[in-house]
């Protein structure tokens, strides 16, 4: 049985996506099978494998509007152990074309829930994979929804800066709100902290108030500010592939052996 993990964060420019493939990519290093999911209309998790959206033809938008089955959309990376689910630019209207669907169903006195799309199409292949990765979109809409309603645990990349608690209790407040609405089984996996600059004191302090804030929920690991990180997606590459001896690479290598071990499975492979 597949883990499902949504990455998540309102606020953009916090290493979700970053996160969503390196974590994929490591997993899958890790002899652990991996399909990761772009829930975001500018695809960047797409291109960051290696994915040309160009050749895409059925894609999670199509799949969300039931217009191709999610079989079909999966596509297998050249990465150790890694598909993807792409997202193109056609996935920014999904918002009202979920809800003509569900406006539809009830005039034709049918049911239709706009937030459990993509958790129908997933519990179709997570069996298939140990982990499932949902990179989700930096707001709380419908995308964001479904990936709630969907997943089992969500990660929240935190970067290390002065107002990284800024819209985090807005963001909790949303999780317990989609456990208790949606998805009452939806627990924290963790907290990452990300984007830190050690030289300064504030990157450290930050990371003292997060970690007083959300205890033993916050990774061990924390994600440096690094060019090399930056650079990979731009070649359409995880970092352990652009740059294996970069910092990056073992940080988010040691992400995932945490990840692992915290859902008790710390033999590698399964498959």
């Amino acid at each position: 049985m597949g883990k499902v993990i949504a990455m998540v964060n309102q606020k953009g420019g916090v290493g979700k996506t970053t996160t969503s493939i390196n974590l994929a990519a490591s997993l899958g290093i890790l002899n652990k099978k991996v399909l990761l999911i772009d829930l975001d209309p500018q695809g960047n998790a797409t291109t960051g494998v290696g994915i040309n959206k160009g050749d895409v033809k059925d894609s999670i938008y199509e799949v969300l509007v039931d217009k191709a089955e999610v079989f079909k959309a999966i596509i297998k990376t050249k990465y150790k152990n890694l598909s993807i689910v792409p997202a193109y630019i056609n996935l920014a209207g999904i918002d009202i074309e979920l809800m003509n669907k569900e406006r539809k169903a009830v005039e034709l006195g049918l049911t239709f829930d706009k937030t459990a799309q993509l958790k129908k199409n997933i519990a179709l292949v997570k069996d298939k994979y140990d982990y499932v990765i949902l990179d989700c979109p930096p707001s709380l809409g419908v995308l964001t929804t479904n990936a709630l309603a969907a997943a089992d645990s969500v990660i929240i990349p935190v970067q290390c800066e002065f107002f990284a608690l800024e819209g985090i209790m807005q963001l909790m407040n949303t999780i317990m709100l989609a456990k208790k609405k949606i998805n009452p089984n939806l627990e924290i996996e963790g907290v990452l902290l990300t984007m830190l600059y050690s030289r300064t004191n504030l990157g450290l302090e930050v990371v003292e108030n997060i970690r007083e804030f959300f205890k033993e929920r916050v990774y061990n690991t924390i994600i440096p500010r690094l060019v090399r990180l930056s650079e990979a997606p731009s070649h359409g590459k995880p970092i352990a592939a652009y740059d294996p001896t970069s910092k990056g690479t073992l940080a988010y290598l040691n992400l995932a052996k945490e990840v692992i071990e915290r859902n008790g499975t710390k033999k590698e492979g399964t498959w």
